[in-house]
C-alpha cells in the first residue's frame, strides 16, 4: 500500500486579477505558506499557465516545475474542466458556455468545440511534459436538459447522445494514451457522466478504454443521495484523481435534491468547507488507502457562507491530518511465529 500524497490544493478557486492571486509565482507562496506540498493548476487562466506554450515546450515545463520546485510544490495535475465542458454543448446552454471560450469562437458552436478539442489534447502533451500521470476534466452534455422523464424522452435520445459523446471523446482519449496520462473525468451534475451509470454508459461506448477514468469527489455524490463509498468499492481501479471538498444535504418539506431553484445558501445540498459539512472523510481516507490510491488529496473550495481564504488556511490542515500513513507489516506481527509446514499439520492432526 502507498501513503496518499498531500495535501494540494486545486487554485481555480482562488486566481484572481489581485494579489498574491494573479500569477503562479506569488499564489504558491501563498499557498505553501498554509502547508500545502502540491497544486492543481486550471489550464485555462492565462494568470497562472499557459496550456499552448507548455503543449509545445520542455523548457516552460521545466521552468514551472522549477519555480514550485524551489517553494517546495509539486504539480500535481493541470485541469481541463472548462474546456473539456465545451467538447459537448447542449444548445440550451450555448450562450451561457461561451464565456468559457475566446471571444473569436462566441457564437459559432462548431469552432467554439473545435477549439475545445484542441485545447484537451494539448493538456495531454503538457501533462506528459510535467511528468504528470493523470488529468482531470469535464465531459461535457447533451443530454442534461432531459434528466427529468418528464415529458417522455424520444426513444433512443439518450442513447444517441451517448453514442455521440464517446464520439468526440474517443480521439482525444487516445492521444492522452499516446502520452500516458489517464484522463480523469469528474462524475458532476450539468455534464452527462454524473454518476456511476452514466459512467458506465459512456465506458462500453469508448470500448473500455484504459484512459477514461474517474474524479472522486464526494460532495457531489452527498447532493444526488449516492453512496460514496460504495463507489469508491466499485470503481476504485478507475479513480486516478481525488477532489477533497464537503457538502451537506438537509431536506425539508419544501425543498429537497432538486433545490427550488434557491441560491446555494438556501438549498438543501449546499457545498461547505472542509469540517463543516456531512461527509466522513475518515472513511473516505482508509478506502483510499486500502485500495492503493496512488495519487494526490486535493482541496477543492467551494463553501456558500466561509471566506475563501479561511477556507484554504483551514484546508491543508484538515487533509494532512486524515491522510493515513499506511503500515509496513500486520499489527499483530508481533505473535507471529514463523512458518512451520510440520506444525501446521500437527494443528489440524495431518499425518
Amino acid at each position: 500500500m502507498r501513503t496518499i500524497k498531500g495535501p494540494a490544493i486545486f487554485l481555480a478557486q482562488f486566481a484572481g486579477d489581485s494579489a498574491p492571486y494573479n500569477s503562479l509565482d506569488t499564489i504558491a507562496d501563498w499557498v505553501a505558506g498554509m502547508g500545502y506540498k502540491g497544486v492543481q493548476i486550471p489550464s485555462w487562466d492565462g494568470r497562472l499557465f499557459d496550456l499552448d506554450k507548455a503543449a509545445e515546450s520542455q523548457t516552460y515545463c521545466d521552468e514551472v516545475k522549477g519555480l514550485l520546485a524551489d517553494k517546495g510544490l509539486e504539480i500535481t495535475e493541470l485541469s481541463t474542466h472548462l474546456q473539456g465542458q465545451l467538447v459537448a454543448v447542449h444548445p440550451a446552454y450555448d450562450a451561457q458556455f461561451d464565456g468559457f471560450a475566446p471571444a473569436a469562437v462566441h457564437n459559432n458552436p462548431k469552432a467554439r468545440q473545435e477549439w475545445a478539442v484542441d485545447q484537451v489534447k494539448k493538456a495531454a502533451v503538457a501533462s506528459r511534459r510535467l511528468g504528470l500521470t493523470a488529468h482531470p476534466s469535464f465531459s461535457g452534455a447533451l443530454a442534461w436538459p432531459y434528466i427529468y422523464p418528464w415529458p417522455q424522452r424520444p426513444a433512443g435520445l439518450v442513447e444517441d447522445a451517448f453514442d455521440e459523446l464517446a464520439k468526440r471523446w474517443s480521439p482525444i482519449l487516445d492521444v492522452f494514451e499516446e502520452n500516458g496520462v489517464d484522463l480523469a473525468f469528474e462524475l458532476h451534475p450539468g455534464e452527462d457522466l454524473h454518476d456511476g451509470i452514466t459512467y458506465e454508459m459512456f465506458l462500453e461506448r469508448v470500448g473500455n478504454h484504459p484512459r477514461a477514468n474517474i474524479l472522486f469527489d464526494p460532495s457531489h455524490y452527498v447532493l444526488q443521495q449516492l453512496d460514496y463509498l460504495q463507489h469508491i468499492d466499485i470503481y476504485h481501479e478507475r479513480i486516478k484523481c481525488f477532489h477533497v471538498k464537503d457538502a451537506e444535504f438537509n431536506p425539508t418539506g419544501r425543498s429537497g435534491v432538486y433545490g427550488g431553484y434557491q441560491g446555494w445558501v438556501d438549498r438543501p445540498g449546499r457545498f461547505r468547507s472542509l469540517g463543516d459539512g456531512q461527509v466522513d472523510f475518515g472513511a473516505i481516507f482508509s478506502k483510499m488507502a486500502q485500495y492503493d490510491f496512488a495519487g494526490w488529496a486535493v482541496l477543492e473550495w467551494e463553501c456558500a457562507l466561509k471566506h475563501p481564504e479561511q477556507g484554504a488556511a483551514e484546508g491543508a490542515p484538515f487533509i494532512d491530518a486524515h491522510i493515513i500513513r499506511v503500515t509496513e507489516h500486520a499489527f499483530d506481527d508481533f505473535a507471529a511465529g514463523g512458518a512451520d509446514r510440520e506444525l501446521n499439520k500437527r494443528i489440524m492432526g495431518i499425518d
